[in-house]
Parts: C-alpha cells; structure tokens; sequence
C-alpha cells in the first residue's frame, strides 16, 4: 500500500503539533524556564530550524499549548449542549464534567507554570493575560448557554460565575495535585460538585 502523501498544510499541522506534544512533556518535566528550544525539537524529531519555522519563540508556543488545551476544553463542552439532551441528562453531564475533569487534566501543572512565568516576565504577561481572559470569556457563554438549554436563571451575572467556577476548580486542582494524601480524588470531586450543585443548580444544602 502506498503511502499518503500530505498536503504542505497538513505536513505543518502535523509538525507543529509533534513540537507541541514535545514541549508538552518537556515542561511537565523540567519546567518551562529549564527547557530549551533544543530540547523541545530533538523529543520532536526535528531540528532547531523546524522549531523557528513554526514558531517564534518558545514563550510563543507555550500560549499556543495553553490555548490547545483551553481549546479541547471547550469541545467537550459544546459536545454536551450539542447532544440535544433533556435538561436533567444534561445538568447530571455538566455536573460530571465539572466535578471529574481534574482525574485527567495533565495540563493543569502547565497552567501553573504559565502563571508564574507571566509573574516574572512582563512580555509573556501580556500573553498569557490575553490568553486568560479568552478561557473566562469561553466558559462564561457556556454558562450562559446552559442557562438557556436548562431554563434556570443564574443566581449570579454568568461572568462572575464563571470565574467563581474556574477559581475554585484551579484551588482545588492545586490542593489535590500537591496534597493528594489529605486532599483525596473523592474529596476534591465532593466539594467541586456540591458547589456547583448549590450555586449553579440552586439545590438546597443537606440538613
């Protein structure tokens, strides 16, 4: 069987995301600062030019990461308002979502690390800043769409509650990926989800 011959826009694609999959694992293990664009290139299996072809710094391609990710969140979550659900089927899969997804997010060590990236470097603040603020602006109309699909007002503007909702899903993230013994898988999801259950669905707290 011959072999399929890409085109120039698909040989790139697919460059560009062996480089991210590389620097993906490379920051995860040894931080964004210790990594060099050698590094990230060599795991890829390209060479330092490749790295510049795709990408004009390797602070360029760590938005780039952060933003794929943020991009794969919000899939899965469109996926759910798209299935067309009956509003109990779909609050029980946001709810799930919500309070599971920290179990695989291998990401959330590098959205740390952009963090204190953008403490210590004014450029890359602005960046990761901008980048910040598109996650905000995506999740808030996911709110919004979920209110309109269930029917339930909002106990709060969307926009307050979805940052409330990422901030305490990054706490406890946090908590759990550095204290795994005192906070365990399942206390984490208790707290994720009974939060969401009482501001997000308006449940009453259990006497």
């Amino acid at each position: 069987m011959s072999k399929v011959r890409l085109t120039r826009e698909q040989s790139r694609d697919q460059t560009r995301q062996r480089l991210l999959d590389a620097a993906q694992s490379i920051f995860l293990s040894k931080g964004f600062v210790a990594a060099s664009v050698e590094d990230i290139a060599e795991q890829a299996g390209y060479s330092r030019g490749a790295f510049y072809s795709n990408f004009g710094s390797k602070s360029e391609l760590f938005l780039q990461l952060l933003r794929r990710d943020h991009e794969s969140v919000m899939a899965d979550l469109r996926a759910i308002f798209a299935d067309g659900e009956s509003r109990s089927q779909m609050e029980a899969r946001v709810l799930q979502y919500y309070s599971t997804h920290f179990r695989e997010n291998d990401c959330f060590l590098l959205w740390m690390e952009g963090k204190l990236q953008a403490a210590r470097d004014p450029e890359f603040r602005v960046g990761f800043t901008a980048c910040l603020r598109e996650l905000r602006e995506a999740t808030t109309e996911c709110v919004k769409q979920f209110a309109v699909h269930v029917g339930t007002p909002l106990p709060l503007p969307a926009e307050q509650l979805a940052l409330g909702l990422l901030a305490l899903s990054d706490g406890m993230q946090f908590s759990y990926a550095f204290d795994p013994q005192g906070v365990t898988p399942e206390m984490t999801e208790a707290v994720l989800a009974g939060f969401f259950r009482r501001v997000v669905f308006g449940e009453a707290t259990p006497d």
